[in-house]
């Protein structure tokens, strides 16, 4: 008899503990539910507010279609400013750290792209509120990036994360991938339009395009082309010509204009721009062939 009673009394308290963590699930949700009120403002705050029972701002139905014309406008912005700024969003996952009437503390973890540029930021969002006014603070950020793209952004990467500038981050992604995209775009032309002269060892988006003589095997002329991001966020491409000319051709090239051939390639550069002093690099190999 009184194991039953007891076997009774663990079921119930089994039935009950389940119940409790229900609850606290329950709680949990819309305890996130109020701190994103807090982030909104408008139709969507009024909307929020209505789901957490904080306000009554008319019937369901008013409510889901103010909701839903809120989100639509917010899908629209962000389309906007994907074209304006080239970073594409995959997804973005909020945690909340701290919540009261004065001070919301969340953690967000951010991934994207831009263009070909892959990265995952994480960083704490601090929003403190004191009447009307209200200011946010960005906090403890760690960006993640593919290794390869690490060599050209990695003082940068150190000393945005310890500065926290979440905008001189995304802006400097945005120039250095535009650069890399005029690279990509140059390379992949001269491929297509000198297709017996030049090779990209590395495919399109490598540094490096080479201009071989079939000729003369172990001549080859390589444009290096590298972008350079300083740890203040600073973009600059870096474009050079490099030789590498066996003994038995050295005979064909005045020992002068084989050793001048770089600082040549530069004074074209700064006259010409990159694509056309490329393209006279290019030429010249194509007409040597021809000779």
């Amino acid at each position: 008899m009184e194991e039953n009673m007891c076997e009774e009394n663990m079921e119930e308290v089994e039935v009950l503990e389940a119940e409790i963590d229900r609850l606290r699930a329950e709680v949990a949700e819309l305890q996130n539910l109020k701190d994103m009120t807090f982030n909104f403002r408008g139709q969507m705050q009024d909307a929020l507010s209505y789901v957490c029972g904080q306000k009554q701002v008319g019937s369901k139905e008013e409510v889901e279609s103010r909701l839903k014309e809120e989100v639509e406008e917010l899908e629209e912005d962000l389309k906007r400013q994907t074209q304006m700024n080239g970073i594409s969003l995959n997804s973005c996952t909020t945690k909340t750290l701290q919540s009261s009437s004065r001070k919301l503390v969340q953690q967000l973890s951010v991934s994207g792209h831009c263009s070909e540029l892959v990265f995952q930021v994480e960083f704490q969002l601090s929003d403190f509120r004191q009447g009307q006014r209200s200011e946010r603070t960005i906090s403890d950020l760690n960006v993640v990036m593919d290794a390869g793209d690490l060599s050209s952004l990695g003082s940068f990467l150190s000393g945005v994360e310890e500065s926290s500038n979440l905008l001189l981050l995304f802006r400097t992604l945005r120039t250095f991938s535009d650069r890399c995209d005029d690279r990509l775009r140059t390379f992949r032309h001269f491929q297509e339009k000198y297709p017996s002269v030049v090779s990209l060892p590395g495919g399109c988006r490598s540094e490096v395009m080479t201009l071989n003589r079939p000729e003369l095997p172990g001549c080859v002329l390589s444009i290096h082309w590298s972008v350079e991001v300083s740890r203040e966020g600073g973009v600059t491409p870096k474009i050079n010509l490099l030789t590498k000319i066996p003994e038995r051709a050295l005979q064909l090239f005045p020992s002068q204009a084989v050793g001048g051939a770089a600082d040549a390639f530069q004074s074209m550069l700064r006259i010409l721009g990159p694509e056309a002093a490329v393209e006279s690099v290019i030429r010249a190999v194509s007409l040597s062939q021809d000779m």
